[in-house]
């Protein structure tokens, strides 16, 4: 190729390898080995919602009841809070429980589909685990955060609130999930991450999406994970070609 020329392909190649990273995702989903780890990521997700929710509520209603009077008016306020709180910080919930569940999710697609990268992976102690899970609940909070306030005044156009959110988490997700599997392959921290810009951005941006519909966004997380195991590892197989 000429000096200075640009690679077109680069992007339609990447494109190809992750809606096959995708599908490959889909379906092991209900792989014997692995509906074990997605139940116990979910069900670990619903019980810290759940938890965070009521004790939310509690305190938010006895706050307003105290300040504005006895009545329902506490109780509704706090629920239509909560409801509102939980709807933006499932995915931050999801990506720090799911942290915790990493490396039993790539340790099992990869005995599956890349045993001799299964072979060559590093255990994370769990020290390193502690500190990634919360360092990356940490971000997706402070990000969405500071989203918020945009979002609400995007939110008379329908469609630029979720946009936002989308967004943001696309660039959050995509470094999580990445690392989740590349941590445990990199020779040293020096290592450059295997993945361009445009793969980071494009498994953070399916998996943000995925979190938005019913229903699938109780899968999302784990798809992505799962999404991030063959992505990278049928990267560096063609690499090797």
């Amino acid at each position: 190729m000429p000096e200075g020329s640009v690679d077109s392909r680069g992007p339609v190649r990447d494109s190809r390898t992750m809606i096959s990273a995708l599908a490959l995702a889909v379906t092991r989903l209900f792989d014997p080995r692995l509906v074990p780890i997605w139940f116990k990521s979910l069900a670990a997700t619903l019980l810290a919602c759940a938890v965070l929710g009521a004790g939310g509520w509690w305190a938010l209603s006895m706050a307003i009841d105290r300040y504005a009077g006895d009545g329902g008016f506490g109780q509704i306020t706090a629920a239509f809070v909560v409801v509102l709180a939980g709807w933006l910080l499932w995915r931050v919930v999801a990506l720090a429980v799911l942290q915790f569940f990493a490396d039993d999710v790539v340790a099992a697609i990869e005995a599956r589909d890349y045993p001799d990268m299964a072979a060559r992976a590093r255990k994370l102690g769990w020290r390193e685990e502690l500190a990634r899970g919360l360092g990356g609940a940490g971000r997706a909070l402070l990000f969405n955060l500071i989203a918020l306030p945009f979002a609400l005044v995007l939110l008379v156009t329908g469609v630029g609130a979720p946009l936002v959110f989308i967004g943001v988490n696309a660039v959050l997700l995509g470094r999580e999930l990445r690392d989740m599997v590349w941590l445990r392959h990199r020779a040293s921290p020096a290592d450059p991450p295997p993945l361009s810009a445009f793969e980071r951005l494009a498994l953070g941006g399916v998996t943000a999406l995925l979190l938005t519909v019913p229903v699938a966004n109780f899968a999302a997380p784990f798809l992505g994970a799962a999404c991030a195991v063959h992505l990278i590892h049928r990267k560096g197989l063609r690499n090797a070609s």
